[in-house]
């Protein structure tokens, strides 16, 4: 099979160096070219024909969101992974790249104890999403087989609990996603309801600072509220709720109200916040009145708490294939076979509200809502 051509565009000779090197140790990957600025990377696209880019955020001459620009003008499907810092400015300007197009980001080694610990954090970040986005290139990665699926553990039949005669209402929607997750969730939201009656929970795979600023995007974009979880956080119906990087969060019955719980807990599937974690905690408080909703990202996180939702006779969608970046999340709990409905992006969004608004006996809100009205702090 042929290797995977990469160009590496970053100002540092340094980092040209570290991920040149990382790279040139995967035998699937070969590093085609390097550039010190934007302006030198597009002279040398057409000359190399790479299969992905990868694309530093600050360079001289021609900074990373003017050269993504002009990459999106003339290679509209060129993957570009974005290489970010662990910074406020970084957060923003990587969350602009990809609303302009970018398909992924990675932050750059910070703080690591030695040079061959830096290179191996940026190896188990970066290789992956180069061949998650060049898949056609990497047909063991392209689609799972079953075999490589997490297989799903589900109960006996004798020793599962019966399905509930009745309908449960649905008291809560938990949605998690990663590669592709940000714009995917712009999308979800950017028509939904602003009397939505349950509170949102959300998991997406980011580094700190990065998750306060998807709220601020997200409730620019839409009639929610959505904010960054905080320890002890009372559910409100309507508000969104996402994980902060870095923590796990779960929920808690406390009397008659439901509170987040945030706690540093080892990584799940190398994720914190992990899917998982959310999932069997709203399985455990909600039972059946969770709506479980798994978007486009890589690898299998989730699959582990959709197990726990399913056995509660719990609802639980997927995105389909063709609209997910990475089908590594939603296509393992569809492979499992544990989701009611498997969508495209665009009819998620009327499933929730409908499957929420059946469910509690009230008459679907259309998709359409006249001048947005802004519910209360979600604190």
């Amino acid at each position: 099979m042929p290797k995977i051509r990469v160009l590496v565009v970053d100002d540092a000779v340094v980092m040209r160096r570290l991920i040149t090197d990382v790279l040139s140790k995967d035998d699937a990957i070969e590093v085609v070219g390097v550039a010190a600025n934007g302006k030198i990377a597009l002279q040398k696209i057409p000359q190399l024909n790479p299969d992905l880019v990868t694309l530093d955020v600050e360079m001289p001459e021609l900074n990373g969101i003017e050269t993504l620009r002009e990459i999106r003008k003339i290679y509209p499907k060129l993957p570009v992974i974005m290489f970010s810092t662990l910074t406020q400015r970084g957060a923003v300007t990587t969350l602009d790249a990809l609303q302009l197009g970018a398909n992924d980001y990675v932050t750059k080694p910070a703080n690591v104890g030695s040079v061959a610990e830096g290179m191996s954090r940026l190896a188990s970040e970066l290789v992956p999403k180069i061949k998650a986005h060049c898949r056609h290139l990497c047909p063991a990665v392209a689609a799972p087989a079953a075999s490589a699926i997490l297989p799903a553990r589900r109960p006996a039949p004798n020793h599962r609990p019966p399905a509930p005669t009745r309908p449960v209402p649905i008291e809560c929607v938990c949605i998690g996603c990663s590669t592709g997750g940000p714009n995917a969730l712009a999308e979800v939201f950017k028509l939904f309801p602003s009397s939505f009656p349950v509170p949102l929970l959300i998991v997406q795979h980011m580094p700190p600072m990065f998750t306060a600023l998807l709220a601020e995007r997200l409730t620019a974009g839409s009639r929610v509220r959505f904010t960054e979880a905080q320890e002890g956080d009372r559910l409100q119906p309507g508000c969104g709720y996402i994980a902060p990087g870095g923590r796990h969060m779960e929920v808690r019955r406390e009397g008659l109200v439901t509170l987040v719980r945030l706690h540093d807990g080892p990584p799940e599937n190398s994720c914190r916040p992990a899917v998982d974690v959310l999932f069997r905690s709203a399985a455990s408080v909600y039972g059946a009145g969770t709506l479980g909703v798994i978007l486009t990202g890589m690898g299998q996180d989730g699959l582990r708490g959709c197990e726990h939702l399913h056995e509660k006779h719990a609802p639980i969608l997927a995105q389909d294939e063709p609209t997910s970046v990475v089908w590594g999340m939603p296509g393992a709990v569809t492979q499992a076979g544990l989701t009611d409905r498997v969508l495209p992006l665009s009819q998620i969004c009327g499933e929730i509200v409908r499957r929420v608004a059946e469910s509690r006996n009230r008459i679907p809100v259309p998709n359409a809502v006249p001048t947005p009205t802004r519910p209360s702090l979600c604190h």
